[in-house]
């Protein structure tokens, strides 16, 4: 049911040579690294990465103000609508709701830094950007603010999740940007 709701999505993304709905492939893509960075992961965690960004393209982010302000307003809201709008499909599945509380706290990223399960989804997250969107946003901002988000980016993530992203293949460009972000003596 949530990846029904993902494939709706009107944006699409080519990946693998094939063009797909973006939401439908990042949530595929999450769960993927989840599972490698979590073999053992619980239910609550594979059901939480595929509803992480449920029907996003619906609160786009340029119907909140600019800013960082107005982002972090955005980002908030997606939090609890993403963790509502799995929970409603999780209940109408059958799921108990010890379950659908637990995804929903792994949506809305409850205990970041102390929960195994939402550091995961972060690295996850963090891990589907470089490989996704990386050349993406690098062609819209100023190297200087690249070099900035992927030094935030590289900050939230764990060790492990560092070394599969440093496994990733990258464009010449995009591999100069990280190997930028990641020299300590630039901060």
């Amino acid at each position: 049911m949530i990846d029904a709701a993902n494939a709706a999505d009107p944006n699409v993304m080519r990946y693998g040579g094939a063009d797909r709905p973006k939401e439908l492939l990042h949530a595929e893509l999450l769960t993927r690294w989840v599972e490698l960075l979590r073999p053992d992961a619980p239910e609550a965690l594979r059901l939480a990465a595929r509803g992480q960004h449920i029907r996003r393209w619906e609160h786009p982010r340029a119907a909140y103000p600019e800013g960082r302000t107005g982002y972090l307003r955005w980002r908030t809201g997606l939090y609890t609508f993403h963790a509502a709008e799995t929970a409603r499909l999780l209940l109408e599945a059958g799921y108990d709701s010890q379950t659908v509380e637990r995804v929903g706290e792994i949506i809305r990223k409850q205990g970041l830094g102390r929960d195994p399960d939402v550091q995961a989804i972060e690295d996850g997250l963090c891990l589907v950007f470089l490989e996704t969107q990386l050349d993406e946003l690098a062609g819209k901002v100023e190297r200087e603010k690249m070099v900035t988000i992927l030094r935030k980016t590289w900050k939230k993530m764990s060790e492990r999740a560092r070394e599969l992203a440093l496994a990733l293949t990258f464009e010449p460009d995009e591999r100069a940007l990280i190997a930028e972000a990641l020299d300590t003596d630039q901060g």
